[in-house]
């Protein structure tokens, strides 16, 4: 009894420490019709009606019903929908596709195949009546985009015709650009323990294309890191990217020593990381990261923890190629 009452325990996965972002997933899939019918549902000659029109708007039913439909799907406030109908006339097929976007703390792809299986069976239903051997098939996710995972393409791909359209969006990569990571910690100067929050902070980098040439470690002592930070500016580092010093303890003087070299504050940064992580946890409000302009390096200072500088790399890289555009007068991208 009891291990049967185990087996039937379900819960919904829990979003709540996870950032609202924006949320976007595009679903397709065909309906195969045959010659004779396929002309009847373009010509919109089907005796129940436009099947095209119909399944449209059943697909944008089947997206906003989809949590109805799947007992663990997390209900949510969908605010874009858009479902088509295209014919495939060598294939004698209609192909539906059906767009899903919001602002949400988990994904919207449940919601596109919802949303195409409902435009594809309402299909079937129009068309059976003068040909009862169609076939629903490919039903697939084309890609999906935000949370931390950001862009996720279907392995199959996309054609051009699907891209020009939809424009997939993943984060702008940082190709050739020059950056260094800095941790601040006294007791990892003092080899107390290893640091983690630096190596992540390179490796999250490189993902982004970066070229990290300098890596150091140092004791929270604001002249000598302000004096270094001016030194690798002036050696052509685009970016510097600084873990520790910027909590509330006596030593935490980090953000001092930006001050110190500062030609321009770019305060936004800080706030963004500060509201952004609040949605993990409140005592983000605490944390002093902060933003610099050294001529035309970008320097920030993110808290030392690994945990924080993971959650701040996810809040920053879809920001930061567009910024080092800005420094080095490339205008709005």
């Amino acid at each position: 009894m009891h291990e049967r009452e185990d087996r039937a325990h379900f819960h919904m996965a829990d979003v709540r420490r996870k950032r609202i972002t924006a949320r976007r997933a595009v679903a397709i899939g065909e309906l195969s019709a045959g010659a004779a019918a396929f002309a009847q549902i373009v010509e919109r000659r089907l005796p129940k009606g436009d099947a095209m029109v119909m399944a449209e708007i059943a697909g944008l039913q089947g997206a906003k019903n989809a949590s109805q439909l799947m007992p663990l799907c997390h209900p949510l406030p969908l605010e874009y929908i858009d479902v088509r109908c295209e014919p495939i006339t060598e294939r004698h097929a209609i192909r539906v596709y059906c767009e899903v976007a919001t602002f949400a703390r988990t994904g919207v792809e449940m919601e596109a195949l919802a949303g195409a299986s409902a435009a594809l069976l309402t299909l079937y239903d129009l068309t059976k009546p003068v040909e009862p051997a169609l076939a629903i098939g490919g039903v697939r996710l084309l890609f999906k985009e935000g949370g931390k995972k950001g862009l996720w393409l279907h392995p199959e791909g996309m054609t051009d015709a699907e891209r020009d359209r939809y424009k997939p969006r993943g984060v702008a990569k940082l190709d050739n650009v020059n950056a260094a990571v800095i941790t601040l910690s006294d007791r990892a100067s003092r080899g107390e323990y290893a640091d983690a929050s630096g190596p992540l902070l390179v490796e999250r980098l490189r993902d982004l294309g970066a070229n990290v040439s300098d890596v150091e470690l140092h004791p929270d002592e604001p002249e000598p890191l302000a004096a270094r930070l001016r030194e690798l500016a002036e050696h052509g580092a685009q970016l510097i990217l600084c873990t520790g010093g910027t909590g509330l303890g006596p030593r935490d003087r980090t953000p001092e020593a930006l001050a110190m070299v500062a030609d321009r504050h770019v305060d936004g940064i800080g706030e963004l990381f500060r509201s952004e992580s609040s949605q993990h946890t409140p005592l983000a409000w605490l944390s002093r990261a902060h933003a610099v302009l050294i001529d035309r390096t970008l320097v920030i200072a993110l808290p030392g923890s690994a945990k924080a500088v993971a959650q701040g790399m996810d809040i920053l890289a879809p920001i930061l190629a567009h910024a080092l555009s800005m420094v080095a007068d490339g205008g709005h991208a």
